[in-house]
């Protein structure tokens, strides 16, 4: 086990057979998870005669110890029964039965087995029956009654290849693992089915195949409790947010491309004819369609579609963004100035700011004069911008007062530039500083010539999550207050969700129905903007306790449901792709998506947490994009106003000067 974690990036899973306390311990910092069949609790069959006769270590006493000791251990643990060796319907349900004890004891049953025997040539159970499929069906149903939905129940399909969809149909949810190199040791004569065929399978008996590491993802979704430190550290950066294996080397910033996972080119856009999701997927879908403000649990029910039930979605999505927002692509001519990289939060996520000294460890940091800023949007300007986006980290010098001023600065040099500043976080510090109300202080940003607000720190809208990523930060409430407070004195905003990191569904979905309850009573959101966490140099993920990021799949799942739950409260979805690249951007598009953002001349902050994308989109990439799906490009305003003729026409690369520590 130790070779396997030093020299590859392999998962131990150990079955070496009846250990006791202090092997377990020992063996528990490197196996993810650890098996021991208990086959069967008759005693019966270990007596002279029986299938366990001569194999001390099949007493069924000695093997509930050992399920005992690793539940008291805190070990994932898989276990199963044996059927066919002669035991009846009575003696398995009795097995179950004492499994079940101790789980509920210590929930540490991982994954629970209901294997079929096969006979051997050579031994002495040559001559013995196999069991008939009714009774694995009959077990198999059984386990499901007595272990609930919660538990993992698989059986091996190549020891039934003919009978994939009965088994399916009768209450399992997992086919155990599945090698491409070697043969399954202990049926040889049966071999594992190829991968590819397996997932045909599946999808004929309206499953989708899925892959999930050795520790089964409702203990994967909990390392700190099932794993030693180092090994919960390899599993959180393997792992999707539901537990599920993250595969294939797409990351949200990486300069690669994206996974295949749209329906091709048979599937029409905005048309979901031909698409049959299960019927909870169904049923949720049509809930969230209706129109009114959607169940907290239906839409995290979306979130966890996979297969049909995922091009049910998307597709749904893309129809939505067709009848809401037509068939138009939009962008922004902009520029990012971030005026400072200093800031006294220690946000988890964030690799762009850096602390007070400029001999931090993650480079220098720097503070824009007033005049650079301004001649930075003036540049901007000249260049076809009509947009500055303005952030940067809290200096341990700035009041009110400099947001005031960087703002006043911005209006002197380039008086009809929009000015889209100032995150929530930085709001309420200005505020506060100057001992005024949100109100108050919104609005003298206002008069000053504040155009609008970006949505970003609000990460998560949900306080255990925000408590581990970014535990200084204004709390859920207080993000909404501020955002509330600018739509009340005539600032719009934009709204984000950064995702991928600490977080599960659920959040996504609360963090959903805030923005859209908010929606509902403001109307002051312009647009809602996914943002994928970019983990290469994110602090959180290199002290190991955040995810490598969402898969592509929970990518294209946020745009496409959040398009379903703003529904007709907010015409726009707007794709990164500073997070996401030209790929992922088209992609998004179909997904529900209808905005492409903007130019982002100088994006800094992607780059700073190790993504290859940033710096500049040129117009002319993001017209081709929009054409390759026959959408209608449109240069928009910041607030989806037509573009005033001086700047409709803008040069297919913008050429930037960049000024130390930009």
């Amino acid at each position: 086990a130790t070779a396997v974690l030093d020299r590859t990036s392999l998962l131990p899973h150990l079955n070496p057979g009846v250990l006791d306390t202090e092997d377990l311990a020992r063996l528990r910092p490197i196996a993810v998870s650890m098996g021991l069949m208990l086959e069967s609790t008759a005693d019966r069959l270990c007596a002279r005669g029986g299938p366990h006769f001569g194999s001390p270590d099949k007493q069924p006493a000695r093997r509930l110890q050992m399920i005992d000791d690793a539940g008291r251990l805190g070990i994932a643990f898989t276990s199963g029964i044996l059927i066919g060796i002669g035991e009846t319907r009575a003696e398995r349900l009795d097995a179950l039965l004492a499994l079940r004890d101790l789980h509920e004891r210590h929930g540490h049953l991982q994954d629970l087995i209901i294997q079929n025997f096969q006979p051997k040539p050579g031994t002495r159970m040559a001559s013995h029956p196999a069991p008939a499929l009714e009774e694995q069906l009959w077990t198999i149903a059984a386990a499901r009654i007595v272990f609930g939905p919660e538990m993992s129940i698989q059986t091996p399909p190549n020891l039934r290849p003919d009978a994939l969809h009965a088994l399916a149909a009768s209450g399992i949810n997992d086919w155990g693992g599945v090698s491409p190199l070697t043969p399954d040791h202990v049926n040889p004569e049966a071999p594992w089915p190829e991968r590819d065929a397996l997932a045909a399978a599946t999808g004929r008996c309206g499953r989708a195949l899925v892959e999930r590491l050795a520790i089964t993802p409702r203990h994967a979704a909990d390392p700190d409790r099932w794993l030693a430190p180092e090994l919960a550290t390899r599993v959180r950066r393997l792992t999707d947010a539901e537990g599920l294996a993250h595969t294939g080397r797409w990351h949200a910033g990486a300069d690669v491309p994206v996974p295949k996972m749209l329906p091709g080119a048979s599937w029409p856009q905005h048309r979901r004819d031909g698409i049959r999701p299960a019927r909870h997927v169904a049923r949720a879908l049509s809930a969230v369609l209706t129109g009114g403000p959607p169940d907290a649990a239906d839409v995290t029910m979306l979130f966890r579609a996979h297969g049909a039930d995922l091009d049910a979605v998307l597709a749904a999505a893309d129809e939505r963004r067709h009848a809401v927002a037509g068939d138009r692509a939009s962008y922004v001519i902009n520029r990012n100035i971030n005026y400072t990289n200093i800031c006294t939060y220690r946000c988890g996520f964030c690799a762009f700011s850096k602390g007070r000294s400029a001999r931090s460890r993650r480079g220098p940091g720097y503070l824009l004069e007033l005049d650079e800023v301004a001649r930075r949007a003036e540049e901007a300007w000249r260049n076809g911008a009509t947009e500055v986006c303005l952030q940067g980290g809290i200096h341990p010098s700035f009041t009110g007062r400099t947001y005031l001023d960087i703002v006043a600065a911005i209006r002197a040099a380039v008086p009809d530039v929009h000015i889209h500043a100032f995150s929530p976080l930085e709001i309420r510090h200005g505020a506060d500083t100057l001992g005024q109300s949100l109100d108050t202080y919104l609005r003298r940003l206002r008069r000053a010539g504040l155009g609008s607000l970006p949505g970003t720190a609000a990460e998560i809208l949900d306080d255990n999550v925000r408590a581990i990523l970014c535990p200084d930060k204004l709390d859920t409430a207080g993000w909404l207050e501020v955002m509330a407070a600018a739509h009340r004195v005539g600032l719009r905003s934009t709204s984000t969700m950064m995702f991928g990191h600490v977080d599960a569904p659920a959040h996504w979905a609360a963090h959903l129905l805030h923005l859209r309850a908010l929606q509902a009573r403001t109307g002051g959101f312009t647009e809602f903007v996914p943002l994928p966490f970019v983990h290469a140099e994110a602090p959180l993920w290199r002290r190991g306790l955040a995810r490598s990021g969402p898969a592509f799949r929970e990518v294209l799942l946020v745009h496409a449901v959040a398009r379903l739950v703003f529904g007709g409260t907010l015409s726009h979805v707007q794709a990164s792709w500073v997070k996401l690249g030209a790929d992922g951007l088209e992609a998004c598009l179909r997904a529900g998506a209808d905005d492409m953002g903007g130019v982002l001349m100088n994006e800094s902050i992607t780059r700073a947490a190790g993504g290859d994308h940033g710096q500049l989109m040129p117009a002319s990439a993001l017209v081709d994009v929009a054409r390759r799906l026959d959408r209608t490009p449109w240069q928009r305003t910041t607030l989806y106003a037509e573009v005033p003729a001086r700047a409709a026409v803008v040069p297919s690369t913008v050429p930037v000067s960049l000024a130390s520590g930009g």
